[in-house]
C-alpha cells in the first residue's frame, strides 16, 4: 500500500496543477454525482421534491469543491474571501441554468432526474477548469506601486 501511495504522489508531483485538477474533480464529481442519488433513496420526501434534494447536494458539493481546489490543486495561501466568491459565482451561474434546465429536463422531456444531472455534472467539469484556473484561484490583486522616496 505504501509504494502505491509513494506512486501516486510521484505522478502527482510530476504532472502538476493540471493532474491534481483532474483527480481532485474526479473525486468531487464523484461526490457531487453520489449526493443527490443517495439523497432521493434515502429520503422519500425528497424523492418527490427532487428539486429540494438537488439544492442540498449541490450546497455540500460546492463546499467540498472549494476546499479541495483550493488546498490540493491551487494551494492558495489566503485570499479565501475572494476566491470563494469568485468560485460561487461560476458555480451559481452554472446552478441557476442547471434549476432551470432539470424540471424541463425531468418534467416535459421525462428523463430520469439522475439521467439529467449527469449531462450537468460534465458539461461543468470542462468548463470549471478554464474559470478556476484563471479567474479563481489564478487572478491576483495587483502589486500596488509605491514611488520611490
Amino acid at each position: 500500500m505504501h509504494r502505491i501511495v509513494d506512486a501516486a504522489s510521484s505522478l502527482v508531483a510530476r504532472g502538476g496543477k493540471p493532474l491534481r485538477f483532474l483527480m481532485v474533480g474526479g473525486l468531487n464529481t464523484a461526490l457531487g454525482l453520489t449526493l443527490y442519488p443517495v439523497l432521493l433513496w434515502s429520503v422519500p420526501w425528497l424523492r418527490i421534491h427532487y428539486m429540494v434534494a438537488l439544492l442540498i447536494a449541490q450546497a455540500l458539493a460546492t463546499l467540498f469543491a472549494f476546499m479541495t481546489y483550493k488546498l490540493l490543486v491551487f494551494q492558495t495561501q489566503g485570499r479565501t474571501g475572494r476566491e470563494l466568491i469568485r468560485f460561487l459565482a461560476f458555480y451559481l451561474a452554472n446552478y441557476a441554468v442547471n434549476w432551470a434546465a432539470l424540471p424541463f429536463l425531468v418534467e416535459v422531456a421525462h428523463l430520469p432526474p439522475i439521467i439529467a444531472q449527469l449531462g450537468f455534472a460534465v458539461t461543468l467539469a470542462v468548463l470549471s477548469w478554464f474559470w478556476h484556473n484563471r479567474v479563481t484561484f489564478g487572478a491576483q490583486e495587483p502589486p500596488s506601486v509605491v514611488p520611490d522616496s
